[in-house]
This record gives C-alpha cells, sequence and structure tokens, in this order.
C-alpha cells in the first residue's frame, strides 16, 4: 500500500473517532443530569419528572406502558428504550404506595403480549385498587388491543382516541410448519422424545388431531379467563362479551359504542377527568423515569450513534426470545 493510501486511510480514521467524539461529549453537554439524579430516595429506582406544576402534596402519576409485553431481558448497553416487564411492576408497587400519589393513569400503547405478563399487570391494578383505594384510568393511545385491553379492563375509567385500535380480545398461538419444504429438500429430523406429545408443534412435522384438540383446549381455558376478566372489570354479561369478543379490533369511537371504553379523548384529556372527578385540580402531574444510571445514559448515547445496530439487535434478540410457539394476548396485523 503506497504512502498515500495509509495517508487517507489515517485521516479518514481520525474524522471517524473525531466524530464519535464529538457525539458523545454533544450527549453529555445535553445531558439532563438534575433530572436524572433527581431522586427522592438514594434507595428509590425512580426519580420523577413533572409534566405539569401544582400546589399542595396531591400528585396525579402517569406510567406509560409501550411495546409488546412480554418478559424479557433486554440488552445491557444498548436496548435501552424496550419495554421492561419487572420495571413496570415496580413502578405500580411505587405509584401504589406513594401517599402522595391521589391517582394513577396508565398510558397504554401496545398491541398485548404474553398471558402471564398481562395476567400479573392486571393482578397488581386489582391489588392497588383494594389495598390503596386509588383511582386508576386508562388512556389509550394508538393501540391498546388484546393483552393491552386486558389490563385495561378493570380500570375505573378507559379514555380512548377516536383512532385507537382496540379490542382484538381473544388467544392466539402460531407456528411454522416447513415439513413440506423439507421433503422436496431432501431434509430429514431426527426426534428422539419421551413421550407422544413432548414435540407438539414441532416446525418439522404435521400436526395430529389429537395435538391441536390439546392445544385448542388450553386457547379455550385462556380464553375464558379473558372474558371473566372482562365480565368482572367493565360488568358486562358474559354472552356479550363473547359476542364482541370474536378477535376484532375497533376503533376508540366503537369500542365507546359497545361499552368497552367509557370516553373519547387524548392523555390530556384523561388527566382533566380524573382532576373533575377526584377533586384534584391542584394536583402535580408526574412520570417516573429510571434513576441515573451511566450504563442506561451511556447505552441511549451509543444507540443514538448506531441507530441500525441496535435496531438488529433488538431484533436478533426478539427472534431468539420467540423461538418456542406460545399462547399470546396479541393483536398482530
Amino acid at each position: 500500500m503506497n504512502q498515500k493510501r495509509w495517508i487517507a486511510l489515517v485521516v479518514a480514521a481520525g474524522l471517524f473517532l473525531a466524530s464519535i467524539g464529538f457525539q458523545f461529549f454533544s450527549s453529555m453537554a445535553t445531558a439532563d443530569f438534575e433530572n436524572m439524579l433527581n431522586l427522592q430516595d438514594p434507595d428509590d429506582k425512580f426519580g420523577e419528572k413533572v409534566i405539569e406544576r401544582g400546589s399542595g402534596n396531591n400528585k396525579i402519576a402517569v406510567l406509560h406502558l409501550d411495546g409488546v409485553i412480554q418478559d424479557t431481558t433486554p440488552s445491557t448497553l444498548i436496548n435501552t428504550n424496550s419495554y421492561n416487564h419487572q420495571r413496570f411492576l415496580d413502578m405500580l408497587d411505587k405509584a401504589g404506595e406513594d401517599n402522595r400519589v391521589n391517582g394513577i393513569i396508565l398510558r397504554v400503547n401496545t398491541p398485548g403480549g404474553g398471558v402471564v405478563e398481562s395476567a400479573e399487570i392486571h393482578d397488581k391494578i386489582l391489588e392497588i385498587q383494594e389495598q390503596y383505594e386509588k383511582p386508576i384510568y386508562v388512556s389509550m393511545g394508538n393501540t391498546a388491543a388484546s393483552g393491552g385491553y386486558y389490563i385495561s379492563a378493570p380500570a375505573d375509567k378507559i379514555v380512548a382516541h377516536n383512532a385507537t385500535l382496540t379490542g382484538s380480545i381473544g388467544v392466539i398461538m402460531e407456528s411454522f410448519n416447513f415439513a413440506e419444504f423439507a421433503d422436496e429438500h431432501g431434509i430429514d429430523f431426527n426426534t428422539i422424545k419421551s413421550g407422544e406429545y413432548k414435540d407438539i408443534m414441532s416446525m418439522s412435522r404435521e400436526m395430529t388431531d389429537d395435538e391441536r384438540e390439546i392445544l385448542q383446549t388450553m386457547i379455550d381455558d385462556m380464553y375464558a379467563e379473558f372474558v371473566q376478566v372482562i365480565v368482572d372489570g367493565r360488568e358486562m354479561s358474559e354472552d356479550r362479551v363473547r359476542e364482541l369478543g370474536d378477535g376484532r379490533v375497533y376503533t376508540g369511537s366503537q369500542a365507546q359504542e359497545e361499552g368497552l371504553v367509557d370516553e373519547l379523548g387524548s392523555l390530556d384529556d384523561t388527566i382533566e377527568i380524573m382532576r373533575e372527578d377526584h377533586d384534584l385540580a391542584n394536583a402535580q402531574v408526574i412520570e417516573y423515569e429510571p434513576g441515573f444510571n451511566f450504563n442506561q445514559w451511556f447505552g441511549g448515547t451509543v444507540q443514538s450513534m448506531f441507530r441500525s445496530e441496535s435496531d438488529l439487535i433488538g431484533i436478533k434478540d426478539l427472534l431468539r426470545e420467540n423461538n418456542a410457539p406460545r399462547a399470546m394476548y396479541l393483536y398482530s396485523q
């Protein structure tokens, strides 16, 4: 390699490192360290971000649920913005235990997710309502379907936007089957199993009638649980819920007509409705955010510099976590 090529490589490397350094120090300069460090307690996992100032000690806490509801472990460095199930449960606990929080609003924007995870959130909401007697309202975003509606059902009031997609009441379980493709291309599978149904929903062979019946029974049981959650939360008859719960989605306005949501409006409207309903006109409105953590902040900086790479890592994680079939309260287009 001649001298000119070496010089060009050195200059290109220098410019690349300078670019990374500039973005790093720019992030340092613009980071809101005061807000990051604004913890009420050294042992507290969360800080508070004030959305609307108020007078007195009353607060309305807004908790955001964004993304697929699944208990997966996000990448510790780059993937810092995905849904974190345990963190959301901890936020619910904090809002319930804080005696200065007089009302909780869940901003739900999710197509749903895991059956167990949705049930855990639902049960936590009931626990807060019963133990602390605090009103919990739901403000639906773009999508609050399937598991998103499951967790909304016990709320004291549900507010959706006209264009919100909600409903999708039901359970789904899917898997790939490429047995025919394998036969056409001479691919053999060797499976050693301890029982007849150990490889149920195998991707390498057709499903038997007995296996389909077993899985359908499971899905029917989970669907019955979903129906009961709505019967209890919305005080509707089981027949009516089953009539509405055929898997279809509804717009916010359609859902209101069917009695699945109470009112139409935005997050701001939901806050005002709670203020009026519970005499919280002067309450401060806050959101929880993770307390300052260098890994999280640095991860966000790295993510902004390598956006495409972090997206690929997220897709890779999702595929790895979902390589086995599972029952889901999930709306998928």
